[in-house]
């Protein structure tokens, strides 16, 4: 495996048969794209431990982890990602935006509505497919 290769969790958290997707602020990386939100995992945890408190530090927000569904790898000029789609469930809709500048919960038929991150589209089609 290359090890120049950043693995991200990806969440597909599910509330109330809607999942929640976030849109990048404009000055970030892939800004003004939507994403399944998540991020880097560290060394020493599980993908699932690194969505958990991804999820947490970014929304406020506590979820259950449900199973890898895909994965993507995509090449960004600042470098490469593996994202792994983590089906997950939520109790909750409050959450607290920090690194992003929208959220919403959406039907998964709905998701082709929106302008995904390039390594996101992948997972968007395992989604849309699967219509979890």
């Amino acid at each position: 495996m290359n090890s120049n290769i950043k693995t991200v969790a990806a969440g597909i958290i599910e509330n109330d048969c809607e999942i929640l997707i976030a849109r990048r602020r404009g000055d970030g990386l892939v800004g003004g794209l939507w994403e399944f939100p998540g991020g880097k995992q560290e060394d020493g945890e599980t993908i699932e431990e690194c969505l958990i408190r991804e999820i947490k530090e970014e929304f406020d927000l506590i979820i259950s982890t449900c199973g890898i569904i895909g994965e993507s790898t995509y090449t960004y000029a600042h470098g490469s990602f593996k994202l792994v789609g983590i089906k997950a469930k939520s109790k909750s809709r409050n959450i607290k935006l920090s690194v992003h500048d929208e959220s919403a919960w959406v039907k998964s038929s709905e998701l082709n509505n929106y302008e995904f991150a390039p390594a996101d589209i992948p997972l968007v089609k395992i989604v849309v497919g699967n219509i979890l």
